[in-house]
């Protein structure tokens, strides 16, 4: 069940029903909707909300790709655009690890803090309700119960934004490009949200290579049922439109590749970014080329972006895990056999990041959703009360800081 997974920038009893596993593809291009990159109150985003001025990273893009080791993708990685080439643009975090096993349980950390339950390490094959409803949450935050799409309590980092006015967005490769498997806004499977029926995306079409587990967004009633998750989370074609503006590109972006284009498959059933079956880092690598430097020519990232480039989780032999990382109520091992997700690395560019280093320190997923809240000046709230959700506000955890963040201009030059 361990499967190869990567990132730019995500199972208990369920296994019985032996279903195959999630897929990825293409999607066509749709005509551009230019409300969901502003607020939910329908105002442009406030300039206010965002952390120190000394950043003044304002533009947070985030790539995720699929199960590769940091070995295999950042020290034998023969494919050489992630191997070698983006390595000279930015920090390789040499130590960045994973939160569990398989896909779908690091997602729900990296937006909400969440720690696995036996259904989201299963990849929430039946896409059903957390259960209770609403969620006890305990002292540090986590949801007491199991299931796949969590209450309205549960609170993720989009809704922290949407609370501040701060404009973000999810933009999912083929999503909606079978309407029969997926809707092309939000794209939770099947017809009704948390219906106990079986998740059809989680193998791939030729057509339609979406998987749902690799869209973290429809797993929290907090976005469904309010409608930010239909208003912000769209097929990934949009963003070629968004970016050519500052003011349509959302301040955090969450890009999801398909199953072919995140190097989940190998071969892939469809096409991947270059028109090619290959799968694995290769296609990997077609996807970066295409997209990375669309992203890092877009007025919203060369004034004040930052772009992230990670794994989901490491190989399937993989369970180690950094930073204390405790388990939640929901099982006893994050990572089924062990403690952690793996180690991974994780790849950072952009403004004030010093290009060719490396960052020995270490870090998590939670680390990760730790320094988007820091970094959009998220203060209030959490499981710390310091605005910090879930495991993101576990005591001593640390964030990305001034070891990483060490060429920013100087004060009245940003």
């Amino acid at each position: 069940m361990f499967r190869r997974l990567m990132t730019v920038v995500a199972f208990g009893s369920v296994f019985a029903a032996g279903m195959a596993l999630p897929d990825a593809g293409r999607a066509s291009v749709p005509a551009p909707v230019l409300t969901r990159i502003t607020t939910d109150a329908g105002h442009h985003p406030s300039r206010s909300g965002f952390a120190s001025p000394k950043l003044g990273i304002r533009h947070v893009f985030m790539i995720i790709i699929e199960n590769e080791s940091f070995a295999s993708t950042y020290r034998k990685n023969p494919n050489h655009y992630l191997g070698r080439k983006l390595q000279r643009q930015g920090t390789l975090l040499t130590n960045y690890y994973a939160t569990g096993h398989v896909s779908l349980d690091n997602y729900v950390s990296m937006l909400s803090g969440q720690a696995p339950n036996v259904d989201t390490q299963a990849d929430c094959r039946i896409y059903i309700d957390f259960q209770p409803r609403p969620a006890p949450l305990d002292k540090d935050g986590q949801a007491v119960g199991r299931g796949c799409v969590y209450p309205r309590n549960v609170k993720t980092v989009a809704d922290q934004l949407r609370k501040k006015h701060i404009s973000w967005g999810g933009y999912m490769d083929d999503m909606g490009n079978d309407l029969t498997r997926e809707p092309s806004r939000c794209g939770e499977p099947a017809a009704s949200f948390g219906s106990g029926m079986p998740d059809g995306t989680q193998s791939a079409d030729a057509g339609d290579q979406y998987a749902a587990r690799h869209n973290p967004f429809v797993y929290f009633h907090s976005l469904i049922d309010t409608g930010a998750c239909h208003r912000h989370v769209v097929p990934l074609t949009h963003l070629r439109y968004d970016l050519r503006s500052p003011y349509r590109t959302p301040h955090f972006t969450f890009i999801t590749p398909n199953l072919c284009n995140d190097g989940h498959d190998k071969p892939c059933k469809g096409k991947d970014a270059a028109g090619k079956k290959t799968g694995g880092l290769a296609s990997v690598d077609h996807f970066l080329k295409l997209w990375v430097p669309r992203i890092k020519r877009s007025p919203a990232y060369q004034k004040n972006g930052l772009l992230i480039i990670a794994a989901d989780e490491s190989d399937n032999g993989d369970t180690a895990s950094c930073c204390g990382e405790q388990a939640g109520p929901g099982s006893p091992r994050p990572g089924i056999r062990g403690m952690g997700g793996g180690r991974i690395g994780a790849l950072v560019m952009g403004r004030c990041i010093k290009p060719g280093t490396r960052d020995k320190r270490k870090y998590n997923h939670y680390s990760l959703l730790r320094s988007l809240e820091d970094i959009y000046g998220v203060r209030h709230g959490g499981s710390d009360h310091k605005g910090h959700l879930g495991f993101a506000g576990a005591k001593g955890l640390r964030p990305f800081g001034p070891d990483l963040f060490r060429a920013c201009p100087r004060r009245g030059r940003a």
